[in-house]
């Protein structure tokens, strides 16, 4: 099943943010011009912008005005991918080269921050404070959880804690924002836009850890990128962290793990180990535990098409396979 099945509620207002995300990166500058769209282009799930949409519409009919922030919440999401491009010298994303493989470091950087700078553009068009020290401070976390991420590379001692909140800055905030605005901006009670914003946060970890499996498991034609990446860029994630706690070769994984030049050599074995290990099902529970969290949260919104979309986009997020 594809994720844009779920949109049909949001469909119109989908199509009309593409155009506009387009129209946000449009400049007389050629070559920015080309790099900034390279990405788009490139095409997504789209999962942060919908997330806007739907939550708003669970609340009213009318969710037109919602688009600009949709919006932004894609050009700040496509930011971090630009620049994470480029600091873990990513060739290929989605299948295609990756702005640093096409344009080059200092493109990529210039791109990011014309892209994250058009988000807040975009937030600014509210004229509400309350929306803008949302997302600025949303942003803020982001890039802090990414230094998180530089200075946990090869350290085979952190635990399940420092990885629990390390994807939470990197992945579940904007997630659990974009469903926490769009529910502000349809003007949703308090308690309602909390279960949101409390729902797009457990969404959200389970998306990540969902991602940290598919990186050991998943088809790399289909995932996009090779199999192994955070392996053999140092990351050590859930299935990893199981492994060296509990597979009869811990030792071995620990010696290959903690070496950039052993990972280099030996990511193979290291990901046959972490496969064996039982890794991966333990990592495929907790991410099912967070989803259980997260339909909890929406029994608490009112009944309606768009609900169900969540509903039925939360139960995708951890049985895909891209």
């Amino acid at each position: 099943m594809q994720s844009h099945e779920f949109f049909t509620p949001i469909k119109r207002e989908l199509q009309i943010m593409e155009e506009e995300l387009i129209k946000a990166v449009d400049t007389n500058q050629p070559l920015l011009k080309q790099a900034s769209g390279h990405l788009i282009h490139a095409g997504g799930k789209r999962l942060r912008p919908a997330f806007v949409l739907l939550t708003g519409s669970c609340f009213t009919s009318k969710i037109d005005h919602l688009i600009p922030m949709a919006v932004a919440m894609e050009l700040v999401h496509m930011a971090t991918l630009v620049h994470d491009d480029v600091i873990d010298n990513s060739m290929s994303r989605r299948g295609r080269d990756t702005v640093k493989a096409r344009f080059g470091n200092r493109m990529s950087i210039y791109s990011g921050d014309y892209m994250l700078a058009k988000a807040l553009h975009k937030v600014g068009e509210y004229c509400r404070a309350d929306l803008m020290k949302i997302v600025t401070e949303t942003s803020v976390k982001v890039c802090q959880g990414e230094i998180v991420q530089l200075q946990s590379a090869f350290d085979v001692d952190q635990g399940i804690t420092d990885y629990l909140r390390r994807i939470e800055r990197k992945t579940a905030l904007l997630i659990s924002v974009a469903c926490q605005v769009g529910a502000l901006l349809a003007g949703a009670s308090p308690p309602m836009v909390r279960a949101m914003r409390r729902f797009g946060h457990y969404l959200g970890m389970s998306f990540q850890i969902t991602d940290d499996i598919l990186d050991f498991t998943a088809d790399e034609s289909v995932l996009g990128k090779p199999t192994g990446s955070d392996i053999r860029q140092g990351i050590i994630t859930l299935p990893a962290l199981y492994a060296l706690r509990y597979s009869p070769e811990a030792s071995g994984l620990r010696a290959i793990l903690s070496s950039p030049d052993n990972v280099a050599r030996q990511a193979n074995r290291a990901i046959s180990i972490i496969n064996r290990s039982g890794g991966i099902e333990y990592s495929q529970k907790v991410a099912e535990k967070y989803i259980n969290k997260a339909q909890l949260m929406l029994e608490q919104i009112p009944s309606s098409q768009a609900r169900t979309a969540l509903s039925r986009i939360a139960d995708f997020v951890c049985t895909r396979d891209y």
